[in-house]
């Protein structure tokens, strides 16, 4: 094949072969006399030899000298240094070199043959400007800009057709940008200015040549800012994107992972490398920085850096080129210079006037990177391909991918933190900028609290939480072990400053014109952010596994019913069971990526520290004296809630509660490290003084109490995070008891809607605690104190039987009731005969059973176990009047339904799936009559219940506990002689019966018993007796008969009535009571009854 084109590089060679024949030149260098470039320019790039060293004198030949005689030493003086002159400096030489060198272009094209057309000669420039060259066809500086206007537009492409000159374009790289061209020139500049310095010229001189290094310096750089500003002015090569993409680009190589041993683009001599970009920008500055015109040449870089695509990959941080962390890395580079920083924080899109709350992450300019995470719902792709099939793969495969993860994620917020750092400390213009941006961020996303909110509508998890990782590093430096600096945070920050809107919040229990100051823009600003970010994502995230559960809940009632299998609505049903299968593994991946970022170590250590500093912080507030820790708050506190302390928005506690509750259930040993006495200290202070609250379901959420609850749970075989410090704290020994029975009491009534059943959950807590701490004397001391305050404890007492009572009957019922579906279910031919409709509604209401029951079984177990701990400890609160009949009517009911004849009713399959533990309950029942035995109100009281009590129940009940090992047999004597007793003193009470008619102002208008101690209603006038109203107005504070209010201070004793009863009692009491009978008569627990009680249980159970 016939070679039609010559290769330019071929061309090149031969034309300057004989142009350099022509000139009678030798190929390899220059020596005409006028082309004094040629000579200087090879004598400037050869290096000058090295001089050859002196010879140096041997100690041979000095030895064989003959010593001159006499001798005398003498000291030689030393010769001075030899001065060496300063190489000679030729100007005009060098200039031309130089700027030869540097911008690659000549005006001789001898120069361009010598130097193999590296140097393009520019012919058309030449040619136009021949005549004011007067024949120097030298360059020179007052001659540069015109010729590099010229190299700049020239376009090689259409230049080639000029066979001649073909030649010297030959070096010219054909996809050369202006940009690429301008950025080799400053490359070169730098390298011949290291290679003056280093010449040994005279110093005068070298401030001759730095001069005019300097004036082409800044050529370059203008020329590289006016190309920034109009690519489109300039030549380009086709296809080639030019402008600021290309010093987008340069800046992009400042990645950690885009060099090349990552893989990235090494750097040649048209780009700029790590090293040499800071320099760049350098230069930048001081060129456009004094005529403020950094905004003309830098805004669109700063755009096309911030707005990069890489930023809106799907896969995110996760993206294998990494390029994320080069935008990082540029926007760092950029903010070193304030001049920089002060120009970004005022472009428009700094923080956009149109943006919202759902838009301020997709068109600021830190919006992009900030929303870079790894949550599912923000970034599918990143939690598809970490966390798919998450419930199938090992726990070390979704750790290892976790870590990856939380690597870049701890990178990122690392340097979104100095960047941002860098600018606070520009100057105040800088610091103002960053501050309003976190403070827009805030107002703009103020319903995302809500519980309703469309997520569409408010700032996403991933952006939220980034911000608040970023406003807790700047947090750290004033958050010493010390508190040195705790009282710098301004007390009155909402009422001096509008970055925190608070129109939609309200106050815990609620101008000036102070400046704020940066370390209370902070702290405040990190607060709303924490409620409006992160406490939001923590609920999102418990909204996962709510899903999830519902998802199983249907699942498994779709699965549980066959009926459709072999039907025409199977393969509908096979698809909806597929589906819902793929959610529930969705979510869980969701859960599993959201957990990389809320779970990592990092990330809950400053999250720790700062709660730990919150609520030191937040307890000195409340405390009179203002010192806390140091000493430590008094508690309870003050019953009048300081002003300033109600002004304080209620989300700060709520930030607080939300989460310890995450932390304490995901992690809590993260905790080991600090904050755990932070947190004791502030539970015991809000649990002790609950009246600092007024909002009932903030009141509610404390009371509820779970961040105690989890704390005295054992983790990886270690005690609870808490129970040390529970058992061992002087503020806790002293308040913990006090605080958990008020807060038993004042669960009663949060005045929220579902406070019914919110107020068995927190009690079961509250019981939990209990258990862990009984057996520490110090406590069961406080509790004896305690039970001295006697309206107090009694109420306490009160709602506790009340509970007992609903949960016990509740309970019992649950089970008798799924005990009878059971054998429904059993009778096959009569549950083949139901329909469909009628076998899904059975069904139906057997899982809305199997639910309550598991729930009130757990509840009832507490509960009674707590009135155990407490009778046992203290038993002069329930012979109260109003108490002690409340509770034998309760235990002989309940003992009835366990060890009656009901007994066969609770007999479920399977009592470990609903939590049910009959042997346990009747246990806790029989260890209670025994704690009380020994008072004669409580025997007196279980003698009147004619409802349930009967001294048979109690020798099955004692037979029961034999044979299961429930009570030894010192204790069964104990209950024997107990029952001698209650049945003694029902003698005597049917002997008091036989009283005959009873005139109707002596009975009780309620009870219709009669009344021993009568009283008057204020407000309605009605005789009630004193025990009958003492036990109403412990659950309700009104009057019974016309609903007004009423405390038991404010009844009227009925002294004339009173006397009137009692002379009526004593005139016909019948004296012949059972009194007479033997103990054995009374009540014999033989080994017959024990027997029979024990085979009755060996067939129920």
């Amino acid at each position: 094949m016939s070679q039609s084109l010559t290769d330019p590089e071929t061309d090149a060679d031969r034309i300057r072969m004989k142009r350099l024949a022509r000139l009678g030149q030798p190929a390899a260098s220059s020596s005409s006399p006028s082309s004094t470039s040629a000579s200087t320019s090879t004598s400037v790039l050869a290096p000058a030899p090295l001089s050859a060293p002196a010879p140096k004198s041997s100690p041979l030949s000095a030895a064989n000298r003959k010593p001159e005689s006499p001798v005398t030493t003498v000291p030689t003086p030393l010769k001075k240094k030899a001065v060496i002159a300063p190489a000679k400096f030729d100007q005009q030489g060098w200039e031309n070199d130089v700027l030869t060198d540097v911008f690659r272009i000549t005006l001789d094209p001898s120069v361009a043959l010598v130097r193999g057309y590296d140097a393009v000669w520019l012919k058309a420039y030449m040619e136009d400007e021949a005549e004011s060259f007067g024949g120097d066809l030298r360059m020179s500086v007052d001659r540069l800009e015109p010729a590099v206007i010229a190299r700049l537009d020239m376009d090689v492409s259409s230049l080639v057709a000029d066979e001649e000159y073909r030649p010297f374009l030959s070096r010219v790289p054909k996809e050369q940008t202006v940009y690429e061209y301008l950025v080799a020139c400053w490359k070169r500049l730098n390298s011949a200015k290291a290679a003056l310095l280093r010449k040994g010229y005279a110093p005068v001189d070298v401030q001759v040549a730095l001069q005019v290094l300097e004036r082409m310096r800044h050529l370059i750089v203008s020329y590289i800012g006016i190309y920034l500003m109009g690519p489109d002015a300039f030549p380009a090569p086709p296809g080639k994107e030019v402008g600021s993409p290309e010093f987008v680009e340069s800046l992009l190589s400042l990645g950690a992972f885009s060099n090349p041993l990552f893989g990235g683009s090494s750097a040649s001599e048209h780009t700029l490398d790590d090293g040499e970009i800071e320099s760049f920008l350098n230069d930048f500055v001081r060129r456009f920085a004094p005529d403020d015109e950094l905004p003309d040449v830098l805004s669109d870089v700063i755009r096309r850096l911030l707005f990069h695509p890489t930023l809106f990959k799907p896969e995110g941080l996760a993206a294998t080129d990494s390029r994320w962390r080069g935008v990082v890395g540029a926007l760092e580079a950029l903010a070193v210079h304030k001049e920089i920083a002060r120009m970004i924080v005022s472009m428009e899109e700094w923080l956009p006037a149109n943006a919202t709350a759902a838009t301020l992450e997709t068109i600021s300019l830190l919006g992009p990177l900030m929303r870079l995470n790894v949550f599912g719902v923000e970034w599918p792709s990143v939690m598809k391909t970490y966390f798919a099939e998450s419930e199938t793969r090992p726990a070390a495969d979704l750790e290892s991918a976790r870590n990856t993860l939380r690597g870049a994620l701890r990178d990122l917020h690392g340097k979104l933190f100095k960047v941002l750092n860098v600018f606070v400390r520009a100057d105040v213009q800088c610091r103002e900028a960053v501050l309003s941006y976190f403070s827009r961020v805030v107002s703009l996303n103020s319903r995302r609290s809500g519980s309703h909110v469309d997520p569409t509508t408010v700032a996403t998890d991933s952006f939220m939480t980034n911000v608040y990782a970023v406003l807790l590093q700047f947090a750290e430096p004033f958050m010493d072990a010390t508190y040195s600096k705790i009282d710098r945070i301004d007390r009155l920050y909402y009422a001096h400053s509008n970055r925190v809107e608070l129109n939609d919040e309200t106050r815990i229990n609620a101008t000036s014109a102070v400046p704020p100051n940066f370390i209370s823009d902070i702290f405040y600003l990190t607060l709303s952010i924490g409620h409006y970010g992160l406490s939001k994502t923590f609920d999102n995230f418990e909204e996962l596994g709510k899903r999830i559960e519902d998802y199983k809940r249907s699942l498994a009632s779709i699965e549980d019913d066959g009926t459709w299998a072999g039907t025409p609505l199977a393969p509908r049903m096979e698809a909806t069971i597929k589906a819902w299968k793929d959610r529930i593994s969705d979510f869980k991946a969701q859960q599993e990526a959201a957990l990389t970022q809320l779970a990592d170590q990092e990330f809950l250590f400053k999250n720790n520290n700062f709660m730990s500093y919150l609520t030191t912080w937040l307890i000195r507030y409340a405390d009179p004296r203002r010192a806390h820790p140091k000493p430590f708050i008094e508690l309870p506190l003050p019953r009048e809630v300081p002003l300033d302390f109600r002004l304080l928005p209620e989300y700060i506690l709520d930030n607080i509660i939300v989460y310890y509750v995450f932390v304490m259930r995901i992690d809590p040993r993260s905790m080991n490290v600090s904050g755990k006495e932070e947190l004791m200290t502030f539970l015991l202070t809000c649990l002790s003084s609950t009246w600092y609250i007024k909002n009932p379901h903030l009141k509610n959420k404390l009371i509820d109490a779970r961040v105690l609850y989890y704390g005295i749970f054992s983790w990886y075989r270690q005690e609870g995070l808490l129970t040390n410090l529970l058992n061992s704290h002087p503020l806790a020994l002293k308040n913990l008891i006090p605080a958990l029975m008020t807060n038993y009491i004042e669960v009663e009534h949060t005045g929220a809607s579902s406070q019914f059943y919110d107020k068995f959950h927190a009690r079961r807590e509250i019981a939990s605690v209990l258990r862990v701490i009984w057996n520490n004397s110090a406590h069961r001391r406080a509790l004896s104190d305690e039970a001295r305050e006697t309206e107090k404890f009694i109420r306490f007492v009160n709602l506790m039987i009340n509970d007992v009572t609903y949960l016990l009957d509740e309970s019992l019922s649950d089970m008798t009731q799924i005990r009878a579906i059971e054998l429904q279910m059993d009778d096959t031919e009569s549950w083949d005969a139901k329909t469909q409709a009628q076998k899904r509604e059975i069904e139906k209401n057997l899982r809305s059973l199997e639910g309550k029951a598991s729930s009130y079984n757990q509840l009832c177990e507490s509960t009674l176990d707590m009135l155990r701990i407490f009778t046992a400890e203290t038993k002069a609160p329930f012979m109260a009047p109003e108490i002690v009949g409340k509770l034998a009517a309760m235990l002989d009911y309940n003992l009835d339904v366990l060890a009656g004849t009901r007994t066969s009713e609770l007999k479920v399959k399977d009592k470990a799936k609903y939590h049910f533990k009959p042997r346990e309950l009747l246990s806790t029942i029989v260890q209670v009559y025994l704690n009380l035995s020994d008072q004669a109100e409580f025997a007196q009281a279980v003698a009147s219940d004619g409802r349930s009590y009967r001294k048979e129940l109690f020798q099955k009940a004692a037979g029961i506990c034999v044979k299961a090992n429930l009570k030894s047999l010192t204790e069964i004597e104990q209950l024997r002689l107990f029952v001698i007793k209650v049945e003694e003193a029902k003698a005597a009470i049917e002997a008091e019966e036989e009283l005959g008619e009873v005139p109707d102002e002596f009975l009780d208008p309620l009870m219709y018993t009669v009344m021993r101690d009568p009283v008057i209603l204020p407000t309605s006038r009605q005789i009630i007796d004193r025990s009958t109203i003492k036990a109403h107005l412990l659950s309700d504070p009104k009057d019974p008969f016309n609903r007004a209010p009423l405390a038991i201070e404010d009844v009227i004793p009925d002294v004339e009535l009173k006397a009137k009863i009692e002379a009526f009692l004593a005139a016909r009491r019948n004296n012949n009571t059972a009194h007479d009978k033997s103990d054995d008569d009374i009540a014999m627990f033989d080994t017959a009854a024990v027997e029979e009680a024990a085979a009755a249980m060996d067939t129920n159970e």
